[in-house]
């Protein structure tokens, strides 16, 4: 269990008017999501048939780099802007769902694809859910 809650709970700002618990499911979606697929892309350069998986591979680093600008965006709540974590958030929801689309193809044959998908759906609900708040 992360900190995100405590600290967006704890945060002299905060953020006005959007659920803390929709914000705090976000930013630990994000964050785990980042993780989860910076690891599928690196089990995916080790094995042995890397050529089948380098579209998978850049869109788990493409997927790991916005979920991680994401997280650590809503985690900061001084100076909010409301059209900017939108437009963040929405692009997360999107990545992710490609992202999972395409670990779902290889979770057959690679477990770490099958862990990968699953964190990257949990993210983009997250993020939906999110998006719904905020519009």
């Amino acid at each position: 269990m992360g900190h995100a809650s405590a600290m967006l709970e704890t945060h002299p700002d905060g953020l006005a008017g959007v659920d803390q618990g929709l914000v705090t499911r976000c930013v630990e979606a994000c964050l785990d999501c980042a993780q989860a697929c910076t690891a599928c892309a690196d089990a995916c350069l080790a094995d042995d048939m890397v050529a089948d998986l380098v579209r998978c591979v850049a869109l788990n680093l493409n997927c790991a780099d916005i979920c991680d600008t994401t997280g650590r965006m809503m985690s900061r709540p001084t100076g909010f802007d409301a059209a900017v974590a939108l437009r963040t958030v929405q692009a997360c929801a999107t990545v992710c769902a490609t992202c999972a689309f395409e670990c779902e193809r290889h979770a057959s044959r690679h477990e770490h694809c099958r862990v990968c998908a699953e964190a990257c759906r949990r993210c983009q609900r997250a993020c939906e859910e999110l998006l719904a708040a905020l519009a």
